[in-house]
């Protein structure tokens, strides 16, 4: 008797059909998959902040994108627009919650009672407007953020298409080797 189908079993039989055409096993191809996706966002993230923080355009870029719209009756960039503020919020948010965490973006290094303590008292964003304290390296990662998640279509592309030569080349030898070795164990 088979299976009930899930409403996932369109996606199970679409990678067996990947790994059996690409000859990587399924479990390597998800785990080639999960790496590159991660460096792709890495990656990026560094470059634009490290290009945003050469520049010295992190300040202008993230104080535009963040003000009222000038135009509430224009639809299509104000989904645009909305899109990019939300993006910068939650670039804030994470700047400073990696800022308190590592003591990097122009934040102090806190403890994690302190940074629990703290909540949205020192929010980078309120109201949609920049704090007063948002200046340099924060205003960087916060457009380094944002950038990475507008790429977020083409990063899950650019895995899709590596994982089956990433998984073939690295992470199915890898697997191998380590087999070996515990097995000789």
């Amino acid at each position: 008797m088979s299976r009930p189908r899930t409403k996932f079993a369109p996606y199970i039989e679409a990678l067996k059909a990947i790994s059996t055409r690409t000859g990587s096993p399924l479990p390597s191809l998800v785990l080639s998959f999960a790496i590159l996706h991660e460096f792709t966002a890495i990656a990026p993230l560094a470059g634009f902040f490290l290009g945003a923080r050469t520049l010295g355009v992190g300040d202008r870029i993230v104080q535009q994108v963040a003000q009222p719209l000038s135009d509430p009756d224009s639809v299509y960039g104000n989904l645009a627009r909305e899109k990019c503020r939300q993006w910068v919020d939650e670039g804030g948010k994470w700047a400073q919650r990696v800022g308190t965490r590592y003591g990097v973006f122009g934040f102090e290094k806190q403890s994690k009672n302190d940074r629990t303590r703290a909540g949205q008292e020192d929010a980078v964003i309120v109201d949609g407007a920049l704090s007063s304290r948002l200046a340099g390296d924060a205003a960087n990662a916060i457009l380094a953020y944002g950038l990475t998640k507008a790429l977020l279509p083409v990063r899950i592309g650019l895995s899709l298409y590596f994982a089956p030569a990433f998984s073939r080349g690295v992470v199915e030898p890898l697997r191998l080797t380590l087999l070996r070795v515990f097995r000789r164990s």
